[in-house]
């Protein structure tokens, strides 16, 4: 019997809810087991040609995209942090932690995957980003 979070994983894939990035594909199994271990992946802005990028996760080190860091709205009691291995950490006034998944990053779109299997997206606009009807601030 598979574990609920393992169980809900794989439901997600095998109904293409969860979609693996193209980048992956060819890399095999192994890049595929990275993902799922939390390895480093990171939205690429630019490709080996220097070329812009297509805003798709990839498997890079190097260079972190703008918009990983510490968000936070206006009064501070939500703090959201994008993580450079394609994980967020939302805490909520004294509750560290309160949310945590995996999130995706096309151009200014963003859509998250809560480790229970709850989704929601957002817009980063002007340097600002609008989550859920939230308003968050890049922590300087």
């Amino acid at each position: 019997m598979l574990s609920g979070r393992r169980f809900w994983l794989q439901l997600f894939i095998a109904i293409g809810l969860i979609l693996i990035p193209s980048a992956c594909s060819s890399e095999g199994p192994e890049a595929i087991a990275d993902m799922q271990s939390g390895h480093t992946n990171q939205i690429e802005e630019n490709n080996d040609s220097g070329e812009k990028g297509d805003g798709e996760m990839k498997n890079n080190s190097t260079h972190p995209h703008p918009y990983v860091g510490m968000w936070v709205t206006e009064d501070g009691y939500i703090r959201h942090e994008l993580l450079p291995n394609g994980r967020y950490d939302e805490a909520r006034g004294d509750r560290e932690s309160a949310y945590q998944g995996s999130y995706t990053i096309t151009g200014d779109y963003i859509e998250y995957l809560d480790d229970t299997g709850f989704t929601a997206d957002g817009e980063f606009r002007d340097g600002v980003l609008y989550h859920a009807g939230m308003v968050l601030y890049r922590e300087e």
